[in-house]
């Protein structure tokens, strides 16, 4: 099997006529099947269930995507004991071979690159080119993670062996069944980041996607059948995390939880994780995001055009529902009014709107619950600072918020500390960088981070004192690369492990030593 070296997925030139007229054709595509009905998938087998939720277009809360079975804790065990069984096959099943199914499954998304951003914009309101970069990265994941697990097999080149004494092996072994609990942000990319390293490290998992994004995680499942996985490899149990969600993380049986969301959600399940249940055999392991506080600083010294620019896209795309976007500008006193007016100018050009037409940049919120969330910073930001731009918000048919800018705003304050997960974005003014850099780090977080300077002993300062696990120099804080920019961060942002990097498949494995005696 030739492998060539890892390249990412390009990114579409929506400026090209043959890319639109494709992005609609794969609208259509979603339309013709908005409001079908999907099964739990255990052992390959659907299961329709009493107990069903709607998912909900959250432009138009009037429209139905899809109706999702939801799985009850009896269905979910049955998931696990599938699981267990197919377990004991799909570890000893080559490295190479595991590997090929994600190859295999990279080509065929490829082909249904525009029909997958195009549910995206439906389901998750996701404007055309935030979508396409989803898909790209769900393709980097599915073909990096195959040759990452190529590399590990011939980890025994670096175990030295005692010529005419003894022979020294060292291997790594998958860890069992894994809990896959997956976010609405990046219904597509995360999902299929975290569900295919747990499997083509050798072990089998229960995957419960977001509530608001069942039906995009149910479709790359469907890749994933026709790439040829073995059924119960994947087992789909979407379902309320009240009930299944506690249930799979405290099940003995269950090896690790792979868990992507809010901090809260991710605290809860370490530590129900860290309890050792009667008949449990490990220490459970759990790999977890939960988000951060963003902060981009503007040095005195600084391109003006690109800090603003860089801000405010970082703040805004996808209307602030990334983990890794600005919420708080840091600002040098100097040239502080200045970026602040160039900021406001970029914001009132972004278009909000329906994420199906190709000139909006902003689409809706998730959904009612995330959209009271955000408004209510409304008034608290009028309290902490000044509204310059933005502040207001119309849920009537779609969760539509607008970018929203409150300047003047203490390092201490709700809206500098708080993560919002919207649209919302706090400037405070700092009088010296040693200050920005103090300001910067003064949250529970510590994901991503940006410095705008040309100043260079600034920006080695930063390298070494601003802490956070992706920090970006003169860019965005936004869009890491699989492979290029591994993602994860510190503090309360998660476990500290790099999606897209070198030694995440190692999280899903035990290194297992064998030395044998001449």
């Amino acid at each position: 099997m030739a492998i060539y070296p890892y390249q990412t997925e390009p990114l579409l030139d929506f400026s090209k006529p043959e890319n639109i007229k494709k992005y609609e054709e794969g609208l259509k595509t979603v339309e013709s099947y908005l409001g079908q009905s999907y099964d739990l998938i255990i052992n390959g087998k659907r299961i329709k269930t009493e107990k069903q939720m709607k998912s909900i277009n959250p432009s138009n809360h009037k429209e139905v995507i899809g109706i999702i079975s939801q799985a009850s804790i009896k269905h979910a065990d049955e998931a696990l004991q599938v699981a267990l069984r197919t377990f004991e096959t799909w570890k000893k099943v080559k490295p190479e071979v595991r590997a090929d199914v994600l190859f295999r499954s990279a080509g065929i998304l490829r082909r249904r690159k525009f029909e997958f951003a195009a549910l995206m914009t439906y389901e998750a309101g996701k404007p055309w080119a935030e979508a396409d970069a989803d898909v790209a990265e769900a393709i980097d994941f599915l073909e990096y993670y195959g040759r990452q697990m190529l590399s590990l097999t011939r980890i025994d080149d670096a175990i030295l062996s005692r010529r005419d004494l003894e022979r020294n092996s060292y291997q790594y072994i998958p860890l069992g069944v894994g809990a896959i609990i997956s976010p609405w942000n990046f219904p597509l990319a995360i999902f299929v980041g975290m569900t295919t390293a747990a499997i083509v490290s050798g072990n089998t998992v229960l995957v419960k996607p977001a509530s608001t994004t069942q039906v995009i995680a149910y479709k790359f499942i469907e890749i994933l059948e026709e790439a040829g996985l073995p059924n119960g490899v994947v087992n789909f149990i979407p379902g309320s995390g009240a009930e299944i969600g506690d249930y799979i993380v405290d099940h003995p049986k269950i090896r690790f939880i792979s868990f992507t969301g809010s901090k809260d959600v991710g605290i809860r399940i370490y530590e129900r994780a860290a309890k050792v249940h009667p008949g449990q055999l490990w220490l459970k392991r759990v790999i977890a995001e939960m988000g951060g506080k963003d902060a981009i600083i503007v040095d005195s010294e600084a391109n003006l055009d690109l800090a603003a620019d860089a801000i405010v896209k970082s703040a805004f795309g996808f209307s602030g529902q990334k983990c890794s976007a600005c919420s708080r500008a840091i600002i040098h006193e100097a040239v502080y009014d200045t970026v602040v007016q160039k900021m406001i100018e970029i914001t009132k050009t972004l278009k909000v709107g329906d994420p199906t037409l190709k000139e909006s940049f902003m689409g809706p919120v998730n959904d009612k619950k995330a959209f009271d969330k955000i408004t209510s910073y409304f008034e608290i930001g009028k309290q902490e600072g000044k509204l310059v731009t933005g502040g207001h918000a119309s849920d009537e048919k779609g969760y539509f918020i607008e970018p929203t800018i409150f300047i003047d705003v203490k390092p201490d304050s709700k809206l500098m500390q708080e993560e919002i997960f919207g649209p919302i974005l706090a400037v405070c003014k700092v009088k010296s960088f040693d200050e920005a850099i103090e300001v910067a780090n003064n949250t529970e977080y510590g994901l991503t981070g940006a410095v705008i300077s040309n100043n260079r002993m600034h920006l080695e300062r930063a390298r070494e004192d601003f802490h956070v696990g992706n920090l970006y120099l003169n860019r965005k804080c936004t869009g890491a690369i699989v492979g290029y920019q591994p993602f994860g961060g510190f503090n309360m942002s998660g476990t500290d492990s790099k999606a897209g990097g070198p030694d995440y498949l190692v999280l899903h494995m035990q290194g297992k030593t064998v030395s044998e005696t001449f």
